[in-house]
């Protein structure tokens, strides 16, 4: 039972982030997400158009700020509803909307830099594509780290090629692990995001993309449950073949499943997804975020499951 309690002093079964971070810096840390107005290869024809058929008409990242505030208006405003509850927090900036390294070295260095000087920001998260990464852009990024906490956050979703034609992602899985394997070379670490749910795939699908992803070296990984959101492509597949959307019970057991295949030194960022209300059509039980959560605990309970268990 080593691997179930050498990340639990918060009574989860998993590597959680509120663990990670609290014995890395010894403290509260709040993550801020931020919109700085990037656009996506995906969306202007450098690779693809429309984006990704689950992305709304904001793209990735809808939950950032607010696109006609500046970025330090984003940053201070968020902060000052966390401090009322967390005087003593420190801060991770997060660019979370659309593809964060898509624009040239000046312009990145012109918003993140300035982030980075404020008080208590101890670190940055960047969300973006593999095929986003220039080798100039890697370089900055190395500098980065070597001042600061970096993670850069990819979006693989799924290994399997069919889906990813099916959905639109533009980026081959050979060029997600050349790139996962170049920033891993400079001691960057790598959180992946992935999308349970997607349309067709099997529970067996699921597991694939997460014992694929064990075998590579990264650090961290967020699970995601599909979201069928209000205008996008989706919600057109959806109402024309009403493909299968994971019930609640089922996306519990397909999450532990996942999670008892993960090396246990591996962050589980997120673990399940909390789309707005007004935008979501399918699956509404993805609005009670919370019960979600505490199904899986307790169904992890339960089993005697924990993170890694699989793994001999």
């Amino acid at each position: 039972m080593e691997n179930l309690f050498k990340y639990s002093d918060n009574n989860k079964r998993y590597h959680s982030l509120d663990y990670y971070y609290r014995h890395k810096y010894n403290s509260k840390v709040c993550k801020i997400s931020l919109n700085a107005n990037f656009s996506c290869p995906n969306l202007d024809g450098t690779v693809g158009y429309g984006g990704c058929i689950y992305c709304s008409k904001l793209g990735s990242g809808e939950f950032a700020g607010k696109i006609s505030d500046d970025l330090d208006t984003q940053f201070e405003e968020v902060k000052k509803i966390y401090q009322k509850k967390w005087p003593n927090a420190k801060y991770i900036a997060y660019f979370q909307a659309r593809t964060n390294t898509y624009a040239e070295v000046d312009r990145l260095k012109q918003i993140y830099e300035p982030i980075l000087k404020k008080e208590n920001v101890v670190g940055i998260n960047i969300a973006t594509r593999a095929d986003a990464i220039t080798d100039e852009c890697l370089d900055y990024l190395d500098d980065l780290n070597n001042r600061t906490n970096l993670t850069i956050e990819l979006g693989l979703q799924t290994i399997h090629e069919r889906t990813a034609k099916l959905i639109n992602r533009c980026c081959s899985l050979d060029c997600f692990e050349k790139m996962v394997n170049r920033l891993r070379e400079r001691n960057i670490d790598v959180v992946v995001h992935i999308i349970n749910g997607l349309p067709y795939e099997t529970k067996d699908d699921m597991i694939k993309t997460i014992k694929y992803l064990n075998k590579l070296d990264i650090q961290g990984i967020k699970i995601h449950m599909l979201s069928i959101l209000k205008d996008t492509p989706l919600e057109k597949l959806y109402t024309q073949e009403k493909f299968h959307v994971l019930t609640k019970e089922e996306y519990v057991d397909i999450v532990i499943n996942q999670l008892e295949c993960l090396r246990s030194e591996i962050v589980i960022h997120r673990i399940t997804g909390d789309p707005k209300k007004e935008d979501l059509i399918e699956p509404t039980w993805l609005l009670k975020k919370f019960c979600v959560l505490n199904d899986i605990d307790k169904e992890m309970g339960k089993r005697n499951s924990y993170q890694g268990k699989k793994l001999k």
